[in-house]
């Protein structure tokens, strides 16, 4: 019996005991434990309770942990401001990260400690800054940019015109959802953009009838995958719950879908971003408590920084790029 009683009275790692028996008699009812989360754990349910960026919440995550480590894995709640000073000047002064990099960490630690540990923070002194360059600005002339967009074709051609043509952002260009294309009105609806703002941009009416065409094969691959039991594509937010149906129409498809079909893990109650789900599937299955289901995602990754060195290779050709770089090599 006194074993029995000892081994209800061993809690777990960061456990605590409430609603204990006040008379000591441990064989009319058990004691209850309250786990608590991680402190990871509870940095990732602020961020998402505040609905912040799928890339916001892996940057602040990546710096509390750097955080913990660069002070032996000693807890954030036993340190302060000058445990952040030395650790913003470390990035600074030994990992020579720039000066946007030094305020994203600055930013997590900050987040970190106010809205996770309620614990306030004051001005952190003896910080080294990292100095912000500047840098002169590149201007392709017209006869350098005809000459770039003439040597692609296909996709490529057609998303380097909405970057160059509509003023699009990478991941906005890569996003685009078919609902998202104004033809009538040449316009682009630009959704959930920089600062989680919408905004109307124009459709370059260069690209506008090679976008329609490549919409209307992307169309024929999408009523196939709809007789072999294709499941939708990922909804931002609740909407997949609110409008079950919704996956499958096709406005909300994507206007640069990937070409290869692959398959969406998803964990239960976890979260995964658009860019990450996946093409078509015959049935969702379900092993080991994941849920494996199929969506339709946008072009790889993979071609957005293929997409980035086109026009890395556009600057560097430029007149006055090589006249600045020349000078300094």
């Amino acid at each position: 019996m006194e074993q029995s009683n000892a081994k209800r009275l061993m809690l777990v790692k960061n456990a605590t005991l409430i609603d204990q028996n006040p008379r000591g008699d441990l064989g009319t009812a058990l004691p209850v434990v309250v786990v608590k989360p991680r402190l990871l754990d509870q940095v990732r349910q602020a961020i998402r309770t505040r609905h912040y960026s799928y890339m916001t919440e892996k940057a602040y995550v990546g710096w509390v942990k750097r955080f913990i480590f660069f002070h032996n894995k000693r807890h954030p709640a036993e340190m302060g401001e000058a445990e952040i000073g030395k650790f913003l000047s470390s990035l600074a002064t030994d990992s020579r990260v720039s000066a946007s990099t030094q305020n994203q960490a600055l930013n997590a630690l900050l987040f970190l400690y106010r809205e996770v540990l309620a614990k306030d923070i004051g001005y952190v002194n003896g910080v080294v800054r990292a100095k912000r360059p500047h840098r002169l600005p590149v201007v392709l002339t017209r006869e350098e940019v005809r000459s770039i967009l003439g040597q692609l074709q296909g996709l490529d051609w057609i998303m380097a015109m909405l970057l160059y043509g509509a003023g699009l952002r990478l991941m906005e260009c890569l996003r685009l959802r078919v609902k998202d294309m104004e033809f009538s009105r040449n316009e682009i609806l630009v959704r959930d953009g920089k600062g989680r703002k919408d905004r109307v941009t124009m459709l370059p009416t260069a690209v506008k009838e090679p976008l329609r065409r490549h919409l209307e094969q992307s169309r024929k691959q999408y009523l196939s995958y709809l007789q072999h039991g294709f499941v939708g594509v990922a909804l931002p937010y609740a909407l997949e719950r609110k409008y079950p149906s919704a996956g499958k129409e096709w406005g909300w498809q994507w206007v640069f879908p990937a070409s290869k079909p692959c398959v969406w893990t998803l964990a239960p109650g976890s979260r995964r971003d658009t860019t990450s789900t996946s093409r078509f599937s015959r049935k969702p299955s379900r092993t080991r408590g994941l849920t494996l289901v199929s969506r339709s995602r946008p072009v790889h990754t993979h071609f957005a920084i293929h997409l980035r060195r086109i026009f890395w290779r556009m600057a560097m050709i430029s007149e006055p790029c090589r006249s600045f770089w020349g000078t300094r090599m």
